[in-house]
C-alpha cells in the first residue's frame, strides 16, 4: 500500500492506494476519525453495491444506512442531492454523521456535494472504484453537480477525511472504462510527470493486461502528481489549472452529445488532442513532442469517433467555468512533462483545433 499525504491550506488527509482496503475499511476510518459516529451513511450505485457490498460491510459491526444514486451524468444533478439530503435527515442524520462515498466519480463528486452542504458540512471519506476516480476525481476536494448549461456548474471546495482506493476493485471495470480512466494518468504524465509519461509508454501491456503493480504505480504516480498541484494551489487560481488539460473541448464534447456518446476520459484524450495542435502551432512543442504525445493517447484508446461540428463545439464551450470575465482560459503543454495556462486562444483557433480533432476523430472510424 502507499499512502500520499495531501496538506493544502484548509485540509490535511492520506490517500491510501493498495489492494485489500475495502475488507479493512471501518477500522482504517476509525482510527482516522477518533470513532464510527452514530451515523454513518454510504451513497453509492446499485452496480457497485451488487458487485462489492459484501465486501464493503465485511469490516462494519453496524452496517451503515445505504444511499443509491443511479449511474450516469444526467442524474448528476441538483434533484438527486435534495433526494439524498431528504433522505438523510428521514434516517436520523446529524451534524456528527458520517458520508461514505463508494463508487466512480459521479459518486464521489454529488457525495462530496452533499457532505459539503447537509446541516452545511459532514466529515466524509472517499472510496473510489474506477480508474478515473481513483487517480483524479477523489483527490483535492472539488465536489459538484452539472446544470444543462454545462458541467460541474455547482459546488465547493470540500475535502474527505480521507481516500480509500482498493486496485482490487478494478478487476470488475470493463476494458473501455479502465481506458478512458487512463487518460487522466496520460495527462498526469504530460503536464507535470515525464517519468510517468516514460513509464507508461514501456508498460502498456502490463498496465492493460490489470497488472496490480503496474496499475498501484500508475494511481500512486498521478496522486502524487495531483496532491502536489493541489497543496500549492488548492483553489485553482492559478497552477491547479493545468489539471485541466484537454477539459476545455472534452466537456464540450459531453455537453453537445448529452453526455451519452463517451466516456469522460475519451472526451478529455480528444480534447488533449486539440491542445497539443493548439501548442505545436504556436511553438511550445516540437513536431516530434506532439507526435510522441499524441501517440501515448492512441496507445490507451481506441478513442470513439464523432461527428460534430467545430463550430458548435466552440460555442459550448464558453459555459465553461474556468473561463473567467469573459477570458477564455485554456491550457497547453510546453514541453514533455510541463504545461501552461493561456488567456489568449482566440475563437478562430478554438474551431481550428476543434476541426483538426473532428478529423483525427472521423480517421478513427476507418
Amino acid at each position: 500500500m502507499q499512502t500520499i499525504r495531501v496538506a493544502t491550506p484548509s485540509a490535511k488527509y492520506d490517500v491510501f492506494a493498495g489492494s485489500g482496503l475495502l475488507r479493512t475499511l471501518a477500522p482504517r476510518i476509525q482510527r482516522i476519525a477518533g470513532r464510527l459516529p452514530r451515523r454513518v451513511f454510504v451513497l453509492t450505485s446499485p452496480a457497485i453495491w451488487a458487485l462489492w457490498g459484501d465486501s464493503f460491510l465485511a469490516s462494519f459491526s453496524e452496517p451503515p444506512i445505504v444511499l443509491f444514486l443511479q449511474t450516469g451524468e444526467k442524474h448528476k444533478t441538483l434533484r438527486s442531492v435534495e433526494s439524498i439530503l431528504r433522505q438523510m435527515i428521514a434516517a436520523g442524520g446529524d451534524r456528527g454523521s458520517l458520508l461514505i462515498a463508494f463508487g466512480g466519480g459521479i459518486v464521489g463528486d454529488v457525495g462530496g456535494f452533499v457532505a459539503a452542504i447537509f446541516m452545511r458540512g459532514i466529515h466524509y471519506v472517499q472510496v473510489p472504484t474506477t480508474f478515473l476516480s481513483q487517480v483524479d476525481s477523489s483527490v483535492g476536494g472539488k465536489t459538484g453537480v452539472n446544470l444543462p448549461e454545462g458541467k460541474n456548474l455547482v459546488g465547493s471546495f470540500h475535502h474527505p477525511i480521507a481516500v480509500f482506493a482498493d486496485v482490487e476493485t478494478l478487476g470488475t471495470l470493463s476494458d473501455r472504462e479502465l481506458r478512458a480512466g487512463l487518460m487522466e494518468s496520460v495527462k498526469a504524465g504530460i503536464i507535470r510527470d515525464r517519468s510517468l509519461l516514460r513509464f507508461m509508454e514501456e508498460n502498456a501491456r502490463s498496465i492493460l493486461g490489470r497488472d496490480l503493480k503496474a496499475l498501484e504505480k500508475v494511481i500512486a504516480a498521478s496522486i502524487r502528481m495531483k496532491a502536489g498541484v493541489v497543496n500549492r494551489d488548492e483553489r485553482e487560481s492559478g497552477l491547479r489549472m493545468i489539471l485541466n488539460l484537454g477539459h476545455t473541448l472534452g466537456h464540450a464534447i459531453e455537453q453537445a452529445t448529452r453526455y451519452k456518446a463517451l466516456l469522460h476520459g475519451e472526451a478529455v484524450g480528444w480534447g488533449m488532442i486539440a491542445a497539443l495542435y493548439i501548442a505545436h502551432r504556436r511553438g511550445a512543442i516540437t513536431s516530434a513532442q506532439a507526435e510522441r504525445m499524441e501517440r501515448l493517447i492512441y496507445l490507451y484508446g481506441p478513442l470513439p469517433p464523432l461527428k460534430l461540428r467545430a463550430a458548435k463545439l466552440v460555442a459550448a464551450s464558453g459555459s465553461d467555468k474556468k473561463n473567467v470575465g469573459g477570458v477564455r482560459r485554456f491550457v497547453l503543454p510546453v514541453g514533455i512533462g510541463d504545461a501552461t495556462v493561456v488567456e489568449d486562444v482566440t475563437p478562430a483557433e478554438l474551431e481550428a483545433a476543434a476541426a483538426f480533432m473532428l478529423a483525427r476523430a472521423e480517421g478513427s472510424r476507418t
